[in-house]
C-alpha cells in the first residue's frame, strides 16, 4: 500500500457508500484514463470479467473461433470457453516472448481456408513486455479482425510512450493482489469507443433496462468494482509510477548481477519499448549451467524463498489441448528453460542480494 488508501476507503465508509458505483469508482475510472491516455475506462471486479465483456462487445458467440496467445495465464483463454467460442493457440516470438505476427497470419489464414474466420485477436503483454502489437494490430485490420489488448501484467508499461491496452479495439487490466498495483481483486475495460465502455458498464450491472421497475431484455453480469476497492484502486494510483520505477530497479540489479553467469540470461526491450518489469523472469540453460531452473527454483526454495516457472503455454494444458494450436516451440522452451524471480515492489536490496548470492553461489 502506498499510504493513502485508507482516506478514500474510509470516506467510502464515512459516507456509507460501500456498494458497486459510487464517487470512488468514478474517481478510480478518471485516474486510469488519465494515466493511459484512453478515453474512457469501466472499474470491473475482475481482468477475466473485464475480458469477458470484451468479447460479448466484439460479437463473440457459441461456436465462433478467437486467437488467443498460447503463452499466458489461463484466464486469458477461460472467458472464450464461457462464451461456448473455441480458442486457437498462438506461439510466440523470441524478441518479446509475446504472440508471434508470423504465426498468427499464418493461423488466420489457415482458420479463414477452414471455412472459420476468427472473430476477435487476443495478444497478451507478458510479464509486463509489450507485444509486437503495432503488427499484430496492422494484421487484424488486414483481415477485418478486432484487437483485444490482455494488458493485465502490463500497468505503465509502454510502446512510443502509447500505453499498453490504448493500441486495440479495447484492452484489459488486472488490479488483482499480485499485480503492480491492487484493488485486493478487480480489474478494468479501456477503450477509445464510448459504445463499447457504456456497453461494458450496461452489462456488468446486470444489463438492467432504463425503467422505474427491474426490466432486463438480455443477460447480464455482477462485475462493477464495489466503491471500498475502488478507494484502494485511487490509492494505489497515487504511487504507480514509483512501482514501475521500483519494479524495473530490481530488474536491473538482478541483470547486472547474474547475467554473467553461464548459461543465464534476461529479455531484452526492443527498441521504444518501455516494460514496467512485473516480473522479472531469467532462462537458465541447463546446457551451460549447473542447474537447470527447476533445480535453482529448489534450491531457492530450500533457503524459503519462493520461485516460479513461468507459464505453462495453453496448448500444452491439460483443459485445452482439444483445440487448435500453430506452435514454433518457444513457449515451451521458456517455459521449460525461465524462473520467474521475488520481484514484489517492496523486495528490500538485502533481500534481493541474498536470492542472488545464493544463486551465483551453487550454480556457476
Amino acid at each position: 500500500m502506498g499510504g493513502e488508501e485508507f482516506d478514500f476507503v474510509k470516506e467510502a465508509f464515512d459516507t456509507n457508500w460501500i456498494a458497486p458505483l459510487g464517487p470512488n469508482v468514478n474517481g478510480f475510472e478518471h485516474d486510469l484514463e488519465t494515466f493511459t491516455g484512453s478515453a474512457h475506462a469501466a472499474a470491473l471486479s475482475s481482468g477475466t470479467a473485464a475480458l469477458h465483456l470484451a468479447l460479448i462487445i466484439a460479437g463473440v458467440g457459441a461456436g465462433d473461433e478467437v486467437i488467443c496467445q498460447s503463452f499466458t495465464f489461463s484466464a486469458t483463454a477461460n472467458p472464450i470457453v464461457y462464451l461456448g467460442a473455441t480458442p486457437v493457440f498462438v506461439d510466440s516470438e523470441r524478441d518479446t516472448w509475446n504472440m508471434c505476427p508470423i504465426l498468427l497470419e499464418q493461423a488466420i489464414k489457415d482458420r479463414i481456408e477452414r471455412g472459420k474466420k476468427p472473430k476477435a485477436i487476443i495478444p497478451v503483454h507478458l510479464y509486463g513486455m509489450p507485444a509486437k502489437i503495432l503488427e499484430i494490430i496492422e494484421i487484424g485490420a488486414r483481415y477485418a479482425i478486432p484487437v483485444i489488448e490482455d494488458a493485465a501484467e502490463a500497468l505503465g508499461s509502454t510502446i512510443n510512450d502509447k500505453a499498453m491496452g490504448t493500441f486495440g479495439l479495447m484492452g484489459v487490466l488486472s488490479f488483482n493482489g499480485n499485480k503492480i498495483i491492487t484493488t485486493s481483486g478487480g480489474g478494468a475495460l479501456v477503450s477509445a469507443s464510448k459504445k463499447a465502455i457504456d456497453q461494458a458498464r450496461f452489462l456488468a450491472t446486470q444489463a438492467r433496462d432504463p425503467a422505474p421497475h427491474y426490466q432486463h431484455s438480455q443477460v447480464g453480469y455482477n462485475y462493477r468494482m464495489s466503491n471500498v476497492c475502488a478507494g484502494i484502486g485511487r490509492g494505489q494510483m497515487k504511487v504507480i509510477r514509483q512501482r514501475v520505477t521500483r519494479r524495473r530497479e530490481i530488474f536491473e540489479m538482478y541483470r547486472d548481477q547474474l547475467s554473467e553467469v553461464p548459461g543465464m540470461s534476461f529479455l531484452g526491450e526492443p527498441k521504444g519499448y518501455y516494460s514496467n518489469r512485473w516480473l522479472t523472469t531469467i532462462l537458465i540453460q541447463p546446457t551451460i549451467a549447473r542447474r537447470n531452473s527447476e533445480g535453482v527454483r529448489l534450491l531457492l526454495d530450500k533457503e524459503n524463498i519462493e520461485s516460479r516457472p513461468m507459464w505453462k503455454p495453453m496448448h500444452l494444458q491439460p483443459v485445452f489441448q482439444k483445440y487448435p494450436s500453430y506452435v514454433n516451440g518457444v513457449s515451451e522452451t521458456l517455459f521449460n528453460t525461465g524462473l520467474c524471480l521475488p520481484s514484489g515492489s517492496n523486495l528490500t536490496e538485502k533481500e534481493q542480494s541474498r536470492v542472488i548470492n545464493i544463486i551465483k553461489n551453487n550454480i556457476d
